[in-house]
């Protein structure tokens, strides 16, 4: 891999780019708490030393016998396995306060997942044996992956030529019935002959493509909805490009989400809408009812892996501190875009080891194509920002957590007060979502004031929504009231097997049963038809 230009490697791994910094900024705290425990850290460092020296006396000659076969390459991993946890122990030493010892221990756990023996030729022995196999072919091959990747501007995670939006995924059918400079909704067809008299108007997050909802027809959330009666309305995301840059959180809270319900509620005749949100557009969706609309027009709220709390955002809060909130700021004073791919890859070096080294050994060292999956595909077909909107979430709500405080925060001159929201709430966390910590979307049910039903999914921030009942392993949590305490909440819940899919549902239809016949035209002389499911937006390349 030597031949790979670094710059050009870098750019697929950015997180690694900006570990020195983050580990800079702290050394004045550790040279201060090394010195406190001076004595403590050569006591551990003796003990390391020691079995250091035990393990190098027992390494055998790694020139002959099959490479996969010699006791040499456990011993190079022994060794990092030993430097992981020298490092584990040599921070708990320190004596840091918690968020210093934390920021510390991301910093150096992503340094460490980089130098894994795996993540290198000649200390991983299936990529030994796959270069003598292939006579250097698989490597050849990964060096054409990396320029695709490079020239994707990610690390491919999927056959990026298994799947086609509107063929294999995104299509379910309908049409769109309105477009504006930001968004396009989407009318889905009914697949029953009657259907809810309520529809429901979804926001996918915008830093990613709608279809996240509308996968194969088996993953479908959309299908789900639509084959239990429901209206189903989608907001379809612009790519950003240029002429968009400008385009602000309050841009996409008026011209996203007010123009989508206007749509929903002329086109369905209902005087009330469900109204759904996923990640940040579940935190948009929030920010813009309890500023820009009339709380009659939404009979209900689901919040899916969405962050409104953000006193705590996990380990992507040790990307964001002040320093990086005024540098986003004075970058994009003027506009810009923010590219989606260079989002995508923060997210993905969340979980190192799955998301960015796996994919690296297989696409580069071993020369492979990831196999098709649908969820995965989704998460390298990213969207670009628009740069003042990304420096003002990044300030507002990451670092100063203004939309939990009432009044903090306005939108196209309103004040936000998210205890205004008295509709009923439907909150789901999921168990190991490393983007949204599922008590912090547990703390959503203490700002909202309506009648509240918490919800905690298994797995993580992707595979624990997409989690359909047919043939689904997943299981989901529930409980009656919402106390304070997470934890509490959690000690009081019941364990159910399944997708929680159809829990939903039955939630929603509590609030409003009433049915009425399926429309037969989805668009009106208001709303007219523009083109058919799934629309330009979704796959346009911004300029």
């Amino acid at each position: 891999m030597s031949a790979a230009p670094n710059a050009d490697l870098a750019s697929l791994l950015p997180h690694l780019a900006d570990t020195p910094r983050r580990i800079a900024d702290l050394l004045p705290l550790l040279a201060q708490a090394h010195a406190l425990h001076a004595s403590s850290i050569a006591a551990l460092n003796q003990r390391f030393l020691a079995r250091i020296l035990s393990l190098k006396a027992g390494i055998p000659d790694p020139g002959s016998g099959k490479a996969g076969a010699l006791p040499y390459f456990a011993h190079v991993r022994e060794m990092h396995g030993l430097q992981a946890q020298w490092i584990e122990q040599y921070i708990d030493t320190l004596e840091l306060a918690a968020p210093q010892a934390e920021r510390l221990r991301f910093a150096l756990r992503q340094w460490i997942e980089a130098r894994d023996p795996d993540n290198f030729p000649a200390t991983n022995p299936q990529v030994l044996q796959e270069t003598i196999h292939t006579a250097g072919e698989n490597l050849r091959r990964g060096q054409a992956h990396l320029r695709a990747d490079i020239e994707r501007g990610r690390i491919t995670m999927s056959d990026p030529s298994a799947f086609q939006i509107g063929v294999d995924i995104a299509t379910t059918p309908g049409v769109v019935v309105f477009e504006n400079e930001l968004i396009q909704v989407i009318r889905y067809q009914p697949l029953t002959t009657k259907v809810y008299g309520v529809p429901i108007l979804m926001v996918p997050p915008f830093i990613n493509k709608y279809y996240i909802l509308d996968l194969s027809a088996s993953d479908s959330f959309v299908r789900f909805a639509l084959e239990r009666g429901f209206q189903v309305f989608m907001i379809s995301w612009r790519n950003i490009g240029s002429a968009q840059a400008s385009l602000t959180w309050d841009d996409y809270a008026l011209m996203g989400i007010g123009a989508a319900v206007e749509a929903t509620l002329n086109l369905s005749r209902s005087p009330s809408i469900h109204a759904l949100g996923f990640c940040i557009g579940g935190t948009l969706l929030a920010s813009a009812l309890a500023s820009c609309l009339p709380a009659q027009q939404v009979a209900s709220l689901t919040l899916l892996a969405s962050l409104l709390d953000f006193s705590n955002v996990g380990d992507i809060g040790h990307y964001i501190d002040a320093a990086f909130a005024a540098r986003c700021e004075t970058l994009y004073a003027d506009g810009g875009v923010v590219p989606g791919a260079q989002l995508a890859a923060a997210f993905a070096s969340l979980r190192p080891r799955e998301l960015v080294w796996k994919f690296f050994i297989g696409n580069y060292l071993m020369g492979r194509i990831p196999p098709a999956f649908d969820l995965l595909h989704w998460n390298g077909d990213s969207a670009n920002l628009p740069g003042r909107l990304f420096a003002w979430y990044v300030k507002e709500l990451y670092l100063h957590n203004r939309l939990a405080q009432a009044n903090a925060l306005q939108i196209n001159g309103r004040s936000i007060d998210l205890g205004t929201l008295r509709m009923p709430a439907y909150v789901l966390g999921t168990e190991h979502d490393h983007i949204v910590p599922w008590k912090s979307a547990y703390t959503s049910t203490q700002l909202l004031q309506g009648e509240r039903q918490f919800v905690l999914g298994s797995s993580g921030h992707i595979a624990g929504i997409i989690s359909p009942p047919s043939g689904s392993r997943r299981s989901f949590r529930v409980g009656s009231g919402t106390p304070p305490d997470a934890q509490q909440w959690l000690q009081r819940s019941e364990h159910r097997a399944g997708s929680w899919w159809p829990h939903w549902s039955q939630w929603l239809n509590s609030i409003d049963s009433t049915v009425r016949k399926a429309p037969r035209q989805l668009g009106n002389r208001r709303y007219g038809v523009i083109e058919a499911a799934p629309g330009r937006y979704v796959s346009e390349v911004p300029r």
